[in-house]
């Protein structure tokens, strides 16, 4: 007796959660940058790259500029990776015109997170999504962040989401396994871990991948754990996920927001960061040496295990 093949993710498996860099002196968008850290990020195993999220600063670069960075990743990439746009606002409105630009500038998809700061009910949180859904003709994925937003996209809601034509994954943030797990035997929603501590958990209870944030550092040692699942080594995947947790830990749990962490630490590499925009502040020098040395534990211990 076979069983049928997962479908494929519609997005890759390993998706970069990339930062927006900017120059050092004026704070402008980087595009030279951009297109560096998106080469080398596909070049060292990422099947897609979401702009203009949470760790892409999307609070504070204007809509000309998320426009701007489309066109030069896609440029950099061609058909080489996934493009997901970040689109969402607390506007519906301003989401949809968000949504419109990204498809003009050459995105694949567009990641909406749910409104924020109003914390709409249910019925308005379904209705917002069908509206951008309706808006453009690329496929939408839905962002379920409720430590962010202040509103959770609640299962049930996201069932009925799901039937529409459009709507098709979704970057959890939730911390609700138990939801996650109903939603994966119910729908066809392609579910991406948007945590990195729950990547391996997240793709061995079915789900497509993840959307990360530490990828912008580690984007081989991230894609190797998927890469072990799927090879059947599941001991390896294990190995290699907790091989990751201090890096992780320092870079998304201990006080500071990932795209701090993350230019910082991609500062110390020579590699295109460049400041991030008030509120943010940058790392301090402590920090960036603890990150920087975590992250030589990780490269030194990824070796062949064997």
């Amino acid at each position: 007796m076979t069983t049928a093949a997962a479908p494929a993710p519609p997005f890759g498996r390993a998706l970069c959660a990339m930062v927006t860099p900017f120059t050092a002196t004026s704070e402008a968008l980087d595009l030279d940058g951009a297109q560096r850290l998106a080469d080398r990020l596909v070049t060292e195993g990422c099947d897609g790259l979401l702009l203009s999220g949470t760790t892409g600063e999307s609070p504070t670069t204007t809509d000309a500029e998320k426009a701007e960075l489309i066109h030069a990743v896609r440029e950099a990439v061609g058909d080489r990776a996934s493009i997901v746009a970040g689109v969402g606002t607390a506007d519906t409105r301003h989401t949809v015109e968000l949504a419109l630009a990204a498809e003009k500038a050459g995105a694949d998809a567009v990641l909406v997170v749910t409104p924020y700061y109003s914390r709409p009910p249910q019925d308005a949180v379904e209705e917002h999504f069908r509206t951008v859904a309706d808006a453009s003709g690329l496929p939408l994925v839905l962002y379920d962040i409720p430590g962010r937003t202040g509103t959770r996209i609640e299962p049930d809601t996201m069932l009925r989401l799901a039937e529409h034509p459009r709507i098709v994954a979704v970057k959890d943030c939730s911390y609700d396994f138990l939801g996650v797990q109903r939603l994966l035997a119910r729908s066809e929603l392609a579910f991406y871990a948007g945590c990195d501590e729950h990547i391996l958990a997240l793709y061995a209870m079915g789900g497509a991948g993840y959307v990360s944030t530490v990828a912008n550092v580690a984007p081989r040692q991230l894609r190797a754990v998927l890469d072990a699942f799927d090879a059947g080594d599941t001991a390896r995947a294990a190995l290699l996920q907790q091989r990751a947790t201090e890096l992780i830990e320092l870079m998304m749990a201990s006080g500071l927001p990932g795209t701090v962490t993350v230019k910082g630490l991609l500062g110390a590499l020579g590699l295109p960061a460049g400041p991030v925009r008030a509120p943010l502040r940058p790392a301090g020098q402590d920090r960036v040496d603890e990150l920087l040395a975590a992250h030589e534990r990780l490269t030194a211990a990824f070796a062949p295990v064997g």
